[in-house]
């Protein structure tokens, strides 16, 4: 009787689904980028890229609440196309970048939205000012990067801010306050160590 009852609590283990451990990535700044976009006087929509991101995810397929992100982002890496806004809107009357070169973002909470779709809220640091931001993130892939032969995960994300919230106010209303931010990025496992 012992020996049965040992026996059934052996497969009743083994039965047991294997739970995913959560999975460490590191964001990869060549397919990684975040555009911004805002209403001009009413007539255009332009935007700028901010490239060269850097920083980590984790994410934990089995309970997305135990997933994180924390990201890195040079302001220097930002790029209008057109030469003289470059020049303002790194000044001093949007991003001063000579005094705040970066801006951060780091999750606090991670929450499923439905199927491959995550709400994931955190604090983004600009111009030295925090403030709570909520991302729509649709996850796009996940597996083994043909490439690089290492473990890789892909997401979009969309947000709207304010950019008085980060002390830039400059021509609001006719330049409108609420800017669209667009990410893609792609992130992968650490390289093996060398032998």
């Amino acid at each position: 009787m012992y020996k049965r009852f040992m026996l059934t609590g052996v497969l009743a283990l083994i039965a047991l689904p294997v739970l995913a451990e959560p999975v460490t990535y590191r964001i990869d700044p060549a397919h990684t980028d975040v555009l911004a976009q805002w209403n001009h006087f009413g007539f255009s929509n332009p935007s700028a890229h901010f490239g060269q991101a850097n920083g980590t995810l984790v994410y934990d397929a089995d309970n997305v609440a135990a997933s994180s992100v924390e990201v890195t982002l040079p302001i220097s890496g930002l790029e209008s196309f057109v030469p003289d806004l470059n020049t303002h809107l790194l000044g001093p009357d949007f991003f001063s970048v000579v005094q705040f070169p970066t801006a951060t973002f780091k999750s606090t909470r991670v929450e499923s939205a439905g199927t491959d779709t995550l709400k994931v809220t955190g604090d983004l640091t600009v111009k030295g000012i925090t403030r709570p931001v909520q991302l729509d993130v649709t996850l796009n892939g996940r597996g083994e990067h043909m490439m690089a032969k290492r473990d890789a995960i892909g997401f979009d994300a969309t947000a709207v801010v304010k950019r008085s919230d980060f002390g830039m106010s400059e021509f609001i209303p006719a330049v409108s306050d609420e800017i669209r931010l667009r990410i893609t990025t792609e992130a992968l496992t650490p390289a093996p160590a060398a032998d």
